[in-house]
């Protein structure tokens, strides 16, 4: 809505000027000043201590790496990793405590961290140099490996190596921030299952069954992956090893790769939306709401990056395809077809998808483009479920349009770049491919106008659902 100019206000009666009512005016040049900026809250003694504890873990890490006693001990590994956890998840849980309970927005406009400014910059150098020499330069990490060498030989009975550090790490993000997500959305019931859900898949299905497979001599599986976005699941080789394992498990775990793969990802997303893999499940979507909460806002939410985005995460999607197919095709003929070629698009998938826009990208960038860079427009996964979802999906995100009062908070806390609020202000359901179904959006409306539901059907989201197959064919006229 527009306010008038000041001839029209004449006109109309209206007593109001023009920069009041007008939404696109200039604030320099009308002469308003720089809005008041909330104080910050000083730091009690618990903060500070916790900060303290938090340092001294900080102090043992950098010291360990350095080869220094003791580590490479049970010991070093817990002087390091408790002080950490706790330091850090009482930090947040006492941020939080003596606050109203609510969504906590303030100045995040004005800190560097999370509004792209020095601090943020570094941060993300930081963690784009992390996953390089995670990927390639696994020498560099060599100490921080060793102060997990004692969990990884009781988890695994293997030395700790760079992969283990990493998923140690990974999941260590995600239960601290993931504390730091129960005290800033403790008023709310489904942030905080979901955040618990994340958690325990992370923890249980990505990180410690791995490990005790591993343990008892069997492969390693990570069951909460599956193609696409865990391709190699699929591929030949990882079958043919499997098959050829002792014992039974290699079978089960084809039957579960391929159960999730072609049964349970169509029938849950028909049911739920690809909320349940997306925001309750998966790994990168773990992170993303964890520890990358704080820079969600970050998404571009631009047409552009729209466009984009429908065209990036189709073309990954069309890629692993191609891949999958061509590598049993080149396994069927021995290789009379395609020879190197299929082999060839996998090590290329592999570096260009799994490591650079998975890893380096997908959360280096977290406090330069928002906390889903990879979900949005690099995820295979995310791609299938999308599809689904948008055309034969029970899920949708209900508008009450009378209630909307255009403060745009919804639009602006979309980590997918979702411009919910103009859905809102039609009244229209939102039933975007993109949509993780995450709930801040409804989590962060003053006036409770957003509401996750699944309905009886499909066939009555938006206009022309009940035909998906046509409502499929129309969107790609519209690329």
């Amino acid at each position: 809505m527009r306010g008038g100019n000041n001839k029209g206000n004449k006109k109309t009666g209206c007593l109001m000027e023009q920069k009041i009512i007008d939404y696109d005016f200039n604030e320099e040049t009308l002469g308003f000043e720089e809005p008041e900026k909330a104080p910050d809250k000083p730091l009690g003694t618990g903060e500070k201590l916790s900060l303290a504890v938090l340092g001294f873990g900080i102090l043992m890490f950098a010291l360990q790496s350095m080869g220094m006693p003791p580590g490479g001990t049970w010991a070093g590994f817990l002087l390091v990793f408790l002080p950490v956890f706790f330091g850090t998840a009482f930090y947040f849980h006492l941020n939080f405590k003596g606050t109203v309970p609510g969504i906590k927005h303030d100045n995040i406009y004005f800190r560097g961290l999370t509004n792209k400014g020095v601090l943020g910059w570094l941060v993300g150098i930081v963690f784009t140099g992390f996953y390089i020499a995670l990927y390639w330069f696994p020498e560099y990490l060599a100490g921080g490996i060793k102060i997990v060498n004692p969990l990884s030989l009781a988890l695994s009975g293997s030395p700790a190596n760079n992969w283990f550090f990493y998923g140690f790490l990974y999941t260590l993000a995600v239960f601290i921030f993931g504390v730091r997500m129960f005290m800033k959305y403790r008023h709310n019931r489904y942030q905080k299952i979901r955040t618990a859900s994340v958690m325990f898949f992370q923890l249980g299905f990505a990180f410690l069954i791995p490990n005790l497979l591993m343990l008892f001599n069997q492969p390693e599986f990570y069951l909460s992956y599956f193609w696409p976005l865990k391709p190699e699941y699929l591929f030949p080789g990882t079958l043919s090893y499997f098959v050829n394992h002792p014992g039974g498990l290699g079978m089960f775990l084809i039957f579960w790769g391929a159960v999730m793969t072609f049964i349970a990802t169509p029938l849950l997303t028909y049911y739920f939306g690809k909320r349940w893999y997306c925001s309750w499940v998966c790994g990168c979507g773990g992170l993303a709401e964890t520890m990358g909460d704080p820079f969600r806002h970050l998404s571009d939410k631009s047409k552009k990056a729209w466009r984009t985005e429908r065209w990036l995460v189709h073309s990954v999607l069309v890629f692993i395809v191609v891949t999958t197919v061509l590598l049993w095709v080149n396994s069927a003929t021995s290789g009379a077809v395609f020879g190197e070629a299929s082999m060839s698009l996998k090590k290329w998938y592999g570096f260009y998808i799994g490591a650079i826009f998975s890893g380096v990208i997908g959360v280096g960038f977290y406090p330069i483009m928002g906390s889903r860079v990879w979900c949005r427009f690099g995820c295979p996964m995310a791609a299938v479920l999308g599809i689904f979802q948008r055309y034969l999906s029970r899920f949708r995100i209900t508008t009450n349009g009378d209630q909307c009062m255009s403060c745009g908070n919804c639009s602006t806390y979309c980590e997918m770049g979702i411009d919910v609020r103009a859905y809102a202000q039609k009244g229209e359901n939102i039933v975007r491919a993109s949509c993780v179904g995450c709930g801040v959006c409804a989590a962060v409306c003053p006036r409770g106008v957003l509401k996750l539901e699944n309905g009886g059907t499909f066939k009555d989201r938006f206009s022309g659902s009940d035909k998906p197959l046509g409502a499929l064919i129309d969107s790609l006229k519209h690329v």
